[in-house]
C-alpha cells in the first residue's frame, strides 16, 4: 500500500534520508496542500504546516526557499509543465506529480547552485516515494525534456558552491 504524500517513508524514519531530500518532500507536501486549498501562501499557513510537519531548522530553511520560490514563479513553472508534458493539460496531472514538477523546475531554472542532474534525480526519487514507480518514470520524462532548455552544465554547480 502506498504511503501517499503525507508520509516520509521508512528511510526518513530510520534517519537515512538526507536533509535536502526531506526538505524537497516537505516542499512538495506544502505545494500539494496549497494547490488543493487555492489560498495565498502566508507565514501563518507555513507555520501551521510546520506545526503538523516538524522539521529541523535546515530542512525548514531549504523547504521554505523551494516553497516560496515555486509559488513566486508558479505561472512560469506551470507554462513550462504544459510545454514539457505531451498531450496533457496541467490540471489533469495528479496533484502530487504537479507539485513535484514545480519544485524540480524551480530548482532547474532558478537555483543555479544545484546541479541539474541532482534536481532531476531527487525529483524522480521523491515521485517514487510519494506517488509510484510510474510517476517516477513520468517525472523523469518531463524533466528530461526540460533539460534541453537548461543553459548551464548539467553536472556542475553554478555561482559558487553549496550543498545540492
Amino acid at each position: 500500500m502506498s504511503e501517499g504524500p503525507w508520509e516520509l517513508g521508512m528511510a526518513a524514519k530510520k534517519g537515512s534520508m538526507s536533509p535536502r531530500r526531506t526538505a524537497r518532500i516537505r516542499a512538495v507536501q506544502f505545494l500539494y496542500q496549497w494547490g488543493i486549498r487555492q489560498q495565498p501562501a502566508s507565514r501563518e499557513i507555513l507555520e501551521d504546516f510546520w506545526a503538523l510537519s516538524p522539521a529541523s531548522a535546515s530542512v525548514r530553511r531549504f523547504a521554505e526557499d523551494l516553497i516560496l520560490g515555486a509559488i513566486d514563479h508558479v505561472s512560469s513553472l506551470d507554462e513550462r509543465i504544459e510545454e514539457y508534458v505531451e498531450n496533457w493539460q496541467i490540471e489533469r496531472l495528479a496533484a502530487v506529480d504537479r507539485s513535484i514538477l514545480r519544485v524540480a523546475l524551480y530548482e532547474l531554472f532558478f537555483r543555479g547552485e544545484i546541479p541539474p542532474v541532482v534536481s532531476v534525480n531527487e525529483a524522480v526519487e521523491v515521485a517514487k516515494q510519494l506517488s509510484s514507480e510510474e510517476s517516477g518514470r513520468f517525472v523523469n520524462g518531463v524533466l528530461d525534456r526540460a533539460l534541453r532548455d537548461v543553459n548551464r552544465p548539467l553536472r556542475a554547480i553554478q555561482d559558487g558552491g553549496g550543498e545540492a
